[in-house]
């Protein structure tokens, strides 16, 4: 680690520089010695870097997004030119191209966060080393070392010996204590960070590899940042779980805001503008009538989400325009109605009760209806001439119920009219 770190030592001096400038300002307010001084100065440090990244950021959203639109079109290109892997990586290389995707966007952020990662621990490496270091002259780094944080100096690390925490003036168990609640939460916040991107923000009509992969790194990296954790310094800790903090506040917003077409995020997201519509009359807001004006340039190609909200519009008599804003619309009012009357209705649920007694009055009609069919089946036997001509009582007669003819009822059979002899 110490010979990767070197490698960003050019870095090094601006990054104590940042550290010693916040210092100045905390150190005014808590103490020059205070742990909450350097703490703090740590902390600004990260949102300094982070909102220097914001267009990093943005680029990485998209760059995601394009990715998983790209999926199925990618998985065709392997598939066709399974057996020339040259002709696939032009493919490949034509279609980022085309559709303006760079794959490498995504990693921007962790990219350009590397360098001050590595001078951090560098600079923190060093004060627990008593060494010089950038801007940081022997008063600060003496000051840094008096430094703690509930009891951890800002330069202990979870697997420093008994005697390297004494010398800082702190306890092994303190030191282990504040490390492992720092460990835990850095890890916990990556994790809720991957998971909220995994079950809000991601298109669910589409299934590719890809999902499965952002799957696995959702519990593979909280275990990764809990081995490296060890091995950081309480410092580092302070700056990876505030940059941990700041991505999972910074993602929440983007999906509350900008979420992603067919996940969970846009459905929630068109629902309360749906609602303030329906308080306001109107689409309020520039980033909701960009969504609305997106989701009409789209036409046909609209998902279940998107035709949901285009009905709901229909239902309250508005219809959404061109430019992402509403108005009144007695034909969407006419098809929003036209679907409702094409559903499916259900049956209600009867009570049992109900059921039973209607059970009795049907059972009761069935029984008179048969009553009725008897009576007349009696009379027309009655008013049925009987054959003059006697049955041999010795000859079993033709049609008996031991020898039915094919067609014909067992048992005894009604006789013959004298004229069908």
């Amino acid at each position: 680690m110490d010979t990767i770190a070197s490698l960003f030592s050019f870095i090094t001096t601006p990054v104590s520089w940042v550290i010693v400038q916040f210092h100045k300002v905390y150190g005014a307010l808590f103490g020059d010695d205070s742990g909450w001084a350097w703490g703090l100065s740590i902390v600004s440090l990260v949102v300094l870097i982070r909102i220097c990244l914001i267009p990093l950021f943005v680029k990485q959203i998209k760059s995601t997004r394009n990715m998983q639109v790209l999926q199925p079109k990618m998985k065709a290109i392997q598939e066709r030119y399974k057996n020339d892997k040259q002709r696939q990586s032009e493919e490949m290389m034509k279609l980022y191209k085309e559709t303006g995707t760079n794959p490498l966007s995504s990693c921007l952020p962790i990219l350009a966060q590397s360098p001050f990662f590595f001078a951090l621990y560098h600079v923190l490496s060093s004060i627990a080393s008593g060494k010089k270091i950038g801007a940081i002259n022997q008063d600060l780094l003496d000051s840094a070392r008096q430094a703690h944080i509930f009891g951890a100096p800002l330069a202990a690390k979870f697997t420093d010996s008994v005697e390297k925490v004494t010398s800082l003036d702190a306890s092994l168990t303190d030191v282990r204590i504040v490390t492992a609640i720092m460990i835990v939460l850095m890890s916990a916040s990556q994790f809720f960070t991957q998971r909220q991107l995994m079950t809000k923000n991601v298109d669910l009509t589409v299934k590719t590899p890809y999902m499965q992969q952002q799957k696995m790194l959702m519990y593979i990296f909280p275990v990764i940042f809990a081995v490296m954790g060890i091995n950081f310094p309480v410092g580092v800790l302070v700056y990876w779980l505030t940059t941990n903090v700041w991505t999972m506040g910074q993602q929440m917003y983007v999906i509350n805001q900008n979420p992603t077409p067919g996940s969970k995020a846009q459905d929630a997201y068109l629902q309360r503008v749906l609602k303030s519509v329906t308080s306001h009359g109107e689409v309020r807001g520039r980033t909701r009538r960009k969504m609305v004006k997106a989701i009409v340039a789209k036409g046909s190609d609209r998902n279940d989400i998107e035709r949901k909200f285009i009905t709901g519009l229909g239902k309250l008599g508005l219809a959404a325009q061109e430019d992402g804003t509403v108005a009144k619309s007695e034909t969407a009012t006419a098809d929003a109605e036209g679907s409702q009357a094409h559903k499916r209705q259900q049956p209600k649920r009867q009570t049992k009760a109900k059921r039973q007694t209607t059970g009795h009055t049907t059972a009761g009609a069935k029984d008179t209806e048969s009553a009725a069919a008897g009576s007349k089946t009696s009379l027309e036997k009655q008013d049925a001439p009987q054959d003059s001509k006697p049955k041999s009582a010795g000859k079993p007669a033709s049609g008996s119920s031991r020898q039915a003819k094919s067609g014909q009822r067992k048992g005894p059979q009604r006789p013959k009219h004298p004229s069908k002899k």
